[in-house]
């Protein structure tokens, strides 16, 4: 028993530190060995995680018809709230026939102001549903196919459009402009009379001096509407507020009026000499008019005009920007709707 309590006092005090030595903490424990990924189970943790759907595609025949539906709505706000400047113009134009601001006053004033609006309204819904139908797209084509010239899209897209409208837009302007100088008081009587005097070609009277100025014009004014759309949206950061659109619209249509006033009063002539044949074509035209009354006589009205043009574009750019928005289809709400119609 001594000896065994001698062996325990020994170790107690082999165990016991001395008065020089440092007590040290155990050393931490090794790591555990971390077993190697399986490919297997780190596939199967990838397919329980499945990523989230793309957002559903809209058929491009309902984008399709939001463009023709935002056209017609902007098309018929811009005519139904700018028509009297427009009468105006023509009548300035019609001068020296006798059909200017006096004889305007004479036959009814402010009532002549409106004189085949209605008529009118019945064509511009039709062509400017025809003409955004097919500048959309074009754009778009163009575009992407030459992503470096953001200017050819909207050039090459607005001179095709207003060749596509002016099927519907010639005869309608024929009908408005000669109601405007008093020649007609209703539409339909306009349209039978000019079939049954001058045939089906009377309703397209100066479609070259039209497609003359139109296709440049429409060219033009939405060339300079999306450039200045897009540089004042790069600078500010963010996309126009509707005040915005409307300046830059009424900036694009003002310089465009200015640039296509000869063009137009070019057509106006030939579109109202009906069965006369007074001018034998545009040049034609454009020599006796500077010949008979001067070369300031190519821009008569442009005073009135650049006021239409600038608050047509104002007007017709707001119109169409909000249009777009409201007829544009939400792809979740579409993809609710056509599973909701499947289920059914």
């Amino acid at each position: 028993m001594r000896g065994l309590g001698r062996g325990r006092g020994r170790d107690a005090a082999a165990a016991a530190p001395t008065p020089n030595s440092t007590a040290h903490p155990p050393p931490p424990p090794a790591p555990a060995a971390t077993a190697p990924a399986n490919p297997v189970a780190t596939l199967a943790l990838g397919f329980k995680k499945k990523a989230p759907p793309p957002p559903p595609k809209i058929p491009a025949w309902r984008v399709a018809a939001g463009n023709v539906a935002a056209g017609a709505t902007a098309g018929a706000a811009v005519e139904a709230a700018l028509y009297p400047i427009d009468t105006i113009k023509t009548r300035l134009q019609l001068a020296a026939r006798g059909g200017g601001l006096r004889s305007l006053i004479a036959g009814g004033g402010g009532k002549a102001l409106y004189a085949g609006v209605w008529g009118n309204l019945v064509g511009v819904v039709p062509a400017s549903a025809i003409f955004m139908g097919v500048y959309e797209p074009v754009k778009q084509k163009v575009a992407a196919a030459n992503p470096e010239k953001g200017w050819l899209g909207p050039l090459i897209a607005g001179a095709t459009a207003g060749a596509a409208a002016s099927i519907v837009r010639v005869p309608t302007e024929v009908i408005k402009q000669r109601m405007q100088a008093g020649e007609f008081a209703r539409a339909a009587g306009a349209v039978k009379a000019i079939l049954a005097r001058e045939g089906a070609k009377g309703l397209f009277a100066g479609y070259g001096s039209f497609l003359l100025r139109d296709i440049p014009f429409d060219a033009i004014e939405f060339v300079a509407y999306e450039q200045l759309k897009a540089a004042y949206a790069a600078s500010v950061g963010r996309d126009l507020h509707a005040g915005e659109v409307s300046a830059v619209g009424a900036a694009a249509g003002a310089v465009t009026g200015v640039a296509t006033t000869p063009l137009d009063v070019l057509k106006t002539r030939l579109m109202t000499q009906g069965a006369s044949g007074r001018y034998k074509g545009v040049v034609d035209c454009a020599r006796r008019i500077a010949a008979e009354e001067g070369v300031g006589t190519l821009f008569a009205g442009w005073q009135p005009r650049v006021v239409w043009i600038g608050l047509g574009g104002c007007v017709f750019f707001s119109a169409l920007e909000a249009a777009k928005r409201a007829y544009a289809a939400d792809p979740v709400e579409w993809a609710a709707t056509q599973s909701g119609g499947a289920k059914k």
